[in-house]
C-alpha cells in the first residue's frame, strides 16, 4: 500500500468538499475531485477506497486524538472527571472549526450512505475512549459502559452546538452532562 501523505490527502479532502457544496455529493465525481486538487484519479486512489472515505479523513485521527487528551490528563481522576475533562479539552480544540464541521455535516446530511457513516463514527469515538480508559487502568467494564454514554453525550452536545448560533460546544457539553446527571 502506498505511504500516507497527508499533503496530497488535505488538498483532495479541500477539492471534495468544496465540489460536494457546489454540485451535492451524488452529483460529484472521483475524477471531478482529482482534477479540482490539481492530481491524477490514481493519486486519489492511493488514498481513498471511495469519495465517501474523504467526508471521513479526520476519522483516521480520532483514536491517537482521544489517547492524547486522555494521556494528559492529571493522575487520579475519577472515570466520569476523566471523559467529562477529556471531551472538554476536545471541545476547545473543535470550536476553531465550527464552519468546516457544519459544512461537512450539511453534505453528509443529504446522503443516506453518508449519515449511516457517520453513526459509525460515533462507534469508533467510544472504541478510542474505552481504549484510552483502560490504559488509565480503568476496568474493562467500567471503561466500556463509560465510552458509550460519553460518546452519546458528545454526539448531543455537536448536534445542539451545530444547531445553535450562539452557544459553545463547552455549554452544550455541560448541558448534556447535566441531562445525564439527572437521569
Amino acid at each position: 500500500m502506498p505511504r500516507w501523505s497527508p499533503d496530497a490527502a488535505l488538498v483532495l479532502e479541500e477539492a471534495a468538499m468544496a465540489l460536494f457544496a457546489e454540485h451535492g455529493y451524488a452529483e460529484t465525481t472521483v475524477p471531478q475531485i482529482a482534477e479540482r486538487a490539481g492530481l491524477t484519479t490514481r493519486t486519489f486512489f492511493r488514498h481513498f477506497s471511495e469519495k465517501r472515505e474523504v467526508v471521513f479523513l479526520r476519522d483516521r485521527e480520532l483514536p491517537t486524538a482521544v489517547r492524547t487528551i486522555l494521556d494528559a490528563l492529571p493522575p487520579g481522576l475519577r472515570t466520569r472527571e476523566l471523559v467529562e475533562q477529556g471531551l472538554s479539552r476536545a471541545a476547545v480544540e473543535l470550536e476553531r472549526w465550527r464552519e468546516p464541521i457544519i459544512r461537512r455535516d450539511a453534505i453528509i446530511q443529504t446522503d443516506e450512505h453518508l449519515r449511516e457513516r457517520e453513526l459509525l463514527k460515533l462507534d469508533h469515538l467510544a472504541a478510542a475512549i474505552e481504549q484510552g480508559l483502560m490504559a488509565r487502568d480503568v476496568p474493562a467494564a467500567e471503561a466500556h459502559v463509560t465510552s458509550k454514554v460519553a460518546a452519546l453525550a458528545f454526539d448531543l452536545a455537536l448536534r445542539r452546538w451545530l444547531d445553535s448560533e450562539g452557544s459553545s460546544l463547552q455549554d452544550e457539553l455541560d448541558r448534556a452532562w447535566s441531562a445525564l446527571r439527572q437521569v
